[in-house]
C-alpha cells in the first residue's frame, strides 16, 4: 500500500448505533436518562456507605469501590456520546480515542478483579467466619484494592501502548458508541498479530483467573451452606451472596456476548451488546445490591434524613 495511506491518524468519527437523526434524538433521551440513573445510583451507594458506621465492614468497602468504578466507567463513555447524539461532529481526536479505550479497559479489568475480591470476602464470611476478623482485616482490604488498582492499570497500559504501534487507513468510522479495541483493531492496516496474543494472554489472566476464582469460592460456599442445619439460616447465608451472584452474572454475561466470538466476526450487531455492559450493567448495580438490602435502606434513610434535618 501506499506509504501515505498509513499515516498515523489524527481522529476517528463515533457513528454510534445509528445515523437516522430521529433515532439520534430518542437515543439522547433513553442514554442521557440511563446516565442520570447510574450516577444518581452509584452516588448514593457510596454516600450511604461512607457516612455510615455500621457498613464500614469490607463487604461494603469494596462495593463502594465497586460503585466508584461504575460511576468512573460510564463517566468515560456516555458523556462523550450524547455529544455526539446532539452535534454534526462526531470525532474524537486519536488521543482522545486512546485516552478512552485506556479508561474503558482499565475499568471493566478492576471491576472484574473488585468481584473476584468480593466472592472472596464472602467464602471467608461462610466458610471461615472464626477468621474473619484477621482474614478480611482493613490492612487485607487495602492491600487487596490497591492490588487491583494495580494491575488494571498495568493492564490498561499494555494495551494502550501497544495500540500506539498500529497504523490505521481507509475511512476511520467506528460504529459503535466509543473507542473500543476490537473495532479498533479491524481498522488496522499494519499486522496486529502481537495485540492478539498479548490480549488472549492478559485477557485469560485478568478475567478467567479470577472468574475461576470466583466459581470455587462459591463451590465451597455452597457446601458450606448445605451443611447448616436450619433453614433459616441458610436462607440468610445465602442472600448475602445473592446479589454478588446477580452482578457476576449479569457482568459476565455481557461480556461473553460481546468477546466470545472472532475477531472477524465482530459487526455493528455487537452494539447491542456493547451497551448491555457499557450502560445497562452500571446501571443495574445499585437496584441488585439495595433491592432487598436492609443494611442499605437503612443507611440510606439515615443520610437522607440527616441531611434533612441539617438542611
Amino acid at each position: 500500500m501506499d506509504g501515505s495511506n498509513h499515516s498515523r491518524v489524527s481522529e476517528f468519527l463515533l457513528l454510534g448505533l445509528s445515523e437516522s437523526p430521529e433515532h439520534q434524538r430518542i437515543l439522547f433521551w433513553m442514554f442521557l436518562s440511563m446516565y442520570l440513573v447510574t450516577v444518581v445510583g452509584n452516588v448514593l451507594i457510596i454516600l450511604a456507605i461512607s457516612f455510615d458506621s455500621q457498613l464500614h465492614t469490607p463487604m461494603y468497602f469494596f462495593l463502594a469501590n465497586l460503585s466508584f468504578t461504575d460511576l468512573f466507567f460510564v463517566t468515560n463513555t456516555i458523556p462523550k456520546m450524547l455529544v455526539n447524539l446532539q452535534s454534526q461532529n462526531k470525532a474524537i481526536s486519536y488521543v482522545g480515542c486512546l485516552t478512552q479505550l485506556y479508561f474503558l479497559v482499565s475499568l471493566v479489568a478492576l471491576d472484574n478483579l473488585i468481584l473476584a475480591t468480593m466472592a472472596y470476602d464472602r467464602y471467608v464470611a461462610i466458610c471461615r467466619p472464626l477468621h474473619y476478623t484477621s482474614a478480611m482485616s482493613p490492612r487485607v482490604c487495602i492491600s487487596l484494592l490497591t492490588l487491583c488498582w494495580a494491575l488494571s492499570v498495568l493492564y490498561g497500559l499494555i494495551h494502550t501502548l501497544l495500540m500506539t504501534n498500529v497504523a490505521f487507513c481507509g475511512p476511520q468510522k467506528i460504529h459503535y458508541i466509543f473507542c473500543e479495541m476490537y473495532v479498533l483493531l479491524r481498522l488496522a492496516c499494519s499486522n496486529t498479530q502481537i495485540n492478539h496474543t498479548v490480549l488472549i494472554a492478559t485477557g485469560s489472566f485478568i478475567f478467567l483467573t479470577p472468574f475461576g476464582f470466583m466459581v470455587m469460592s462459591y463451590v465451597w460456599i455452597v457446601r458450606a451452606i448445605l451443611r447448616i442445619p436450619s433453614a433459616s439460616s441458610k436462607y440468610k447465608a445465602f442472600s448475602t451472596c445473592a446479589s454478588h451472584l446477580a452482578v457476576v452474572s449479569l457482568f459476565y454475561g455481557t461480556l461473553c456476548m460481546v468477546y466470545l466470538k472472532p475477531l472477524d466476526t465482530y459487526s455493528m450487531k455487537d452494539s447491542v451488546a456493547t451497551v448491555m455492559y457499557a450502560v445497562v450493567t452500571p446501571m443495574m448495580n445499585p437496584f441488585i445490591y439495595s433491592l432487598r438490602n436492609k443494611d442499605i435502606h437503612g443507611a440510606l434513610g439515615r443520610f437522607v434524613i440527616g441531611k434533612s434535618f441539617r438542611g
